[in-house]
């Protein structure tokens, strides 16, 4: 009976002694490095979609900064760029799209990665009256990009953006050669437009600067010449019928401006005559 006593006290007792240690081991044990890295990416990821980009971008660099060789480094650096891509902070985002291309060429994401790099660049702070190394870098950009994916199906995107940065290198062009007009130096615009329209055959300001350039030869009373831009002009025109009527306007000038240079020829050659005649007189 003692013993009895004795054996149904240890079973009990055994299976505390059992659940206590499990209970004991499992709390023990713990997280690897790859489960902590990845539970990291699983919450930032959470947070970009949905779209709270800021918060995100705290949780990827701190696994850029603790997760190498866990598997999720890829992953991490294209959403921290993708991230910044989305707060519109254009320079953060270049730079980020930019290591992930060094860092993993070969991977899915990296054509994608090299057009988002692009258009950050093209998106980059730009003015007129500042240097264009930023546009330069946009153009360089997309012709890289173009050079590595020949085959790409966003040419036409490519092409879009390329021409902006175009005109925005034209855009230079054009105002040096309208303040050059506006200051009264048509000789200096003419070289300016000249330039303009053979660089930039397809520049927005095309037409402004046919107008702008026949302008300029009027005022210089080369009147062949402006008509010839201002014909130019007319023939791009098609039917427009409020370029025509600019046109129309335009021959008038050079009209009236050639009657102007006539009356001032013929006073000039008046006044040369009566000089003339004074010094005959005087001798």
């Amino acid at each position: 009976m003692k013993n009895l006593f004795k054996c149904t006290l240890f079973v009990p007792f055994f299976l505390y002694m059992a659940t206590v240690m499990g209970c004991s081991t499992a709390s023990t044990k713990k997280t690897t490095h790859t489960e902590w890295c990845k539970a990291r990416y699983e919450a930032a990821e959470k947070l970009f979609k949905a779209k709270k980009y800021g918060r995100a971008t705290e949780r990827l660099e701190e696994i850029l900064s603790t997760c190498a060789g866990s598997g999720y480094m890829e992953q991490a650096q294209f959403l921290l760029a993708e991230s910044h891509f989305n707060l519109e902070q254009w320079i953060e985002a270049r730079g980020e799209y930019g290591s992930f291309i060094v860092n993993f060429p070969g991977s899915p994401f990296a054509e994608t990665a090299e057009f988002r790099k692009a258009v950050s660049s093209f998106n980059m702070d730009y003015r007129i009256d500042r240097d264009e190394s930023n546009t330069t870098t946009a153009m360089k950009d997309f012709e890289r990009y173009l050079a590595n994916h020949p085959n790409t199906p966003l040419r036409d995107s490519v092409n879009y953006y390329y021409n902006l940065l175009v005109d925005r290198v034209a855009e230079k062009e054009f105002q040096t050669g309208r303040l050059y007009l506006r200051m009264e130096k048509p000789q200096a615009a003419v070289i300016y437009f000249k330039e303009f329209l053979e660089t930039y055959p397809k520049a927005q300001r095309r037409q402004e600067a046919l107008f702008l350039i026949s302008d300029a030869y009027t005022d210089l009373d080369q009147f062949e010449s402006a008509r010839q831009y201002l014909a130019t002009a007319q023939n791009e025109a098609g039917d427009n019928v409020e370029v025509l009527k600019r046109v129309q306007k335009a021959e008038e000038k050079i009209v009236k401006a050639e009657e102007a240079y006539e009356k001032r020829l013929k006073k000039e050659s008046e006044k040369k005559r009566l000089q003339k005649e004074e010094k005959n007189l005087a001798n």
